[in-house]
């Protein structure tokens, strides 16, 4: 004859078949607020490693060590952390992902949408945002720093492996090759230069920006054969403005958390 089954009683069989029978262990398979549909790229690619066209950026603050031999142990982390949330907040508001903080030195990538012209327009943006949002930084902390912070930024373009590294809990999203030792090696030439940032053809070319009005350089770069073709640029505020992604983003949002209180 013909079975038929009750729709009703079918959970109460499927909860039979699914009763443990030891101790069971829970793990959270997403962190707290994210966005299932955002995370999920990185679990199915990143996770396993990428290789793509990103932009990288290095930032680092000029002459921090004398500034360190000033300060007492808290009011250095105060600053640092100040430096940082304000720094941090212009590269994540123009679409940037912090990589790492190393000292005080900043890591940013772009582009891991897979868009590479929008990672250089970021880029750019970032750079120029990180320069006004410094000048806001010295402003309210004027009477409290020996002499206002300065800032040298490098940007470069080019293909990199993406991918989560690291060894268990202290692992992240990371990228390596070639393009992130140059980025490196132009936030350090900025010194040389006396700027505050310096920038490849190749993110400028990808962005369609134009920045004729900056000095063009040949640069040798330690670890290339060829020299790479830059932009130098005094301050990164004076580069072209993108119109804010969002207009209704209130910019310089921590200065209002900002109460300096060095000696």
């Amino acid at each position: 004859g013909k079975t038929i089954i009750n729709p009703q009683i079918v959970p109460r069989v499927t909860a039979a078949y699914s009763r443990p029978k030891s101790d069971v262990r829970i793990q959270r398979l997403l962190p707290h607020g994210a966005d299932a549909s955002a995370v999920q790229q990185s679990v199915d690619a990143f996770d396993n490693g990428v290789d793509m066209n990103i932009a990288v950026l290095f930032a680092d603050i000029r002459e921090f060590t004398k500034l360190a031999e000033r300060k007492l142990p808290y009011d250095l982390v105060f600053l640092l952390n100040e430096y940082f949330r304000a720094m941090g907040e212009c590269i994540t508001r123009e679409g940037g992902r912090i990589d790492k903080f190393i000292g005080d030195g900043i890591m940013a990538l772009f582009g891991l949408d897979g868009d590479p012209q929008k990672a250089c327009e970021d880029a750019l943006a970032a750079a120029r945002a990180m320069s006004e949002g410094l000048q806001k930084l010295n402003i309210a902390l004027e009477n409290d720093l020996p002499q206002p912070l300065r800032l040298g930024i490098g940007i470069h373009f080019g293909y990199a492996i993406v991918g989560k590294m690291g060894y268990e809990s202290v692992s992240s999203l990371t990228a390596i090759g070639d393009i992130v030792n140059t980025a490196s090696r132009l936030e350090s030439a900025t010194k040389e230069f006396k700027v505050e940032f310096i920038v490849s053809e190749d993110v400028v070319k990808t962005a369609g920006a134009n920045l004729s009005a900056f000095q063009r350089q040949e640069l040798s770069v330690r670890g290339r054969e060829d020299p790479l073709n830059v932009y130098v640029v005094e301050r990164a505020h004076m580069l072209p403005v993108r119109t804010p992604k969002d207009p209704n983003t209130v910019e310089g949002n921590w200065l209002s958390r900002l109460v300096p209180n060095f000696p």
